[in-house]
């Protein structure tokens, strides 16, 4: 068993190591001051300058293992790169053209788009010249169940109807967010996986109305490009505009979700890895009834099973990563749920001990520390809830001893 990362991936890293160093990190306050002073979910004139470093550096498109589209790495070579950009998750992944939900919506652009929707959508995306956002959610019904969605996508000629609202519209809210991937039914009566369908919706569609701008523990979460509450009323658009065919819908949903799920697992390790650092400094700096923090028992053991825990959870991502590559998504399905149950839990539990290490400090804007844990807990929800992950793991577990 080999746990050694290979050359190239070596090679990435210290590339992406020395860019965080030089230009992320110290953009972070530069960052937070002009998004302050800007329209809320603008992108800051800080974000452009370190996207166009990091394509001199060669660090773009590093999720894609298509080489015709993207650098052309496996799903174990790009985590310890996803890994470091989750320490600066407001910055890193959308300056190396890999964040959500546009790294979602490339991948199922180039698996299950026709060549005229890659050509007039993937394309820019892939230059990182517009954004997107993908519409699943609906406030009007339980999305823990995706198959409850009641958007309606009709056909009408050689035109689709959408109608209804979405919500957690994740991208929408970005003023570069040109196109909408919109879930929604197109035959009801079909069987209950094959009722719904995909369709691209141009954002600036007649009928699309951005209703509000959705907060995330009071943050505008610009890391996805904000989530946006959307009504699609009489919204037309060409039935080319159809991904895929009709009644695959569910099936793309979860062909998406799947490296999307494991892409967040391998920035969180980054966040709690950011966040124990964090934690380490302060426990050496700061001294509290007489003596440092870190010669305080207590705090000695959050830095150890902060490690422990952290170590656990990269061990399970890699190998997550390491079956996908080798036996595909389907065959990854129990690692994949199993990595969205505890990486969030475990970076939630290390950030928190981080939060109670600065004492306020950690709750307010001088640490990261606070967003960071405002991200973490929303991963608890987003790509399915820890519940319905744990209920379909736990009855994969049980088919193995049925009779």
């Amino acid at each position: 068993m080999e746990f050694a990362y290979d050359a190239r991936t070596e090679e990435l890293r210290d590339e992406l190591t020395r860019f965080l160093t030089e230009h992320v990190y110290p953009a972070e306050p530069v960052h937070a001051e002009q998004a302050a002073t800007g329209e809320e979910w603008s992108r800051t004139p800080v974000l452009a300058e370190l996207k166009a470093e990091a394509r001199k550096r060669g660090l773009w498109n590093l999720f894609l293992p298509d080489p015709r589209y993207g650098a052309g790495l496996t799903n174990l070579q790009y985590a310890p790169l996803a890994e470091l950009t989750g320490r600066s998750p407001h910055l890193a992944p959308e300056a190396v053209n890999c964040a959500a939900p546009d790294t979602g919506n490339m991948e199922l652009l180039a698996e299950f788009g026709s060549d005229a929707q890659r050509e007039r959508w993937l394309v820019p995306l892939l230059e990182g010249e517009i954004r997107s956002a993908f519409c699943m959610t609906e406030p009007e019904v339980a999305s823990s169940d995706a198959t409850n969605i009641a958007t309606r996508i009709t056909r009408d000629g050689d035109e689709y109807v959408v109608n209804g609202r979405k919500w957690w519209s994740s991208g929408a809210m970005d003023p570069r967010c040109e196109i909408l991937i919109v879930m929604g039914k197109t035959d009801p009566d079909a069987d209950r996986h094959r009722q719904q369908s995909m369709v691209l919706v141009p954002r600036d569609t007649p009928g699309v109305t951005v209703r509000r701008g959705m907060h995330v523990f009071g943050y505008s979460d610009g890391t996805h490009g904000g989530h946006a509450e959307i009504d699609f009323t009489d919204v037309r658009v060409p039935a080319a505009n159809l991904i895929g065919a009709e009644g695959t819908g569910f099936a793309i949903a979860q062909a998406r979700l799947g490296p999307g799920r494991i892409h967040h697992c391998m920035r969180l390790i980054g966040m709690a890895e950011r966040a124990l650092e964090l934690l380490c400094k302060r426990a050496l700096d700061r001294v509290a009834f007489g003596r440092p923090l870190a010669e305080q028992g207590v705090v000695r053991e959050w830095i150890a099973e902060s490690r422990v825990r952290i170590e656990q959870a990269r061990l399970l991502v890699l190998k997550t990563a390491w079956l996908m590559d080798t036996v595909g998504n389907k065959g990854a399905h129990t690692e994949i749920q199993a990595i969205k149950i505890a990486t969030p839990a475990m970076a939630e539990w290390v950030i928190d001990k981080a939060i109670q290490g600065y004492g306020g400090a950690g709750v307010s804007q001088d640490t990261p520390l606070a967003a960071l844990w405002a991200q973490t807990r929303t991963l608890r929800l987003a790509d399915g809830p820890d519940e319905v992950h744990r209920n379909s793991l736990a009855k994969r577990e049980l088919r193995r001893w049925l009779p």
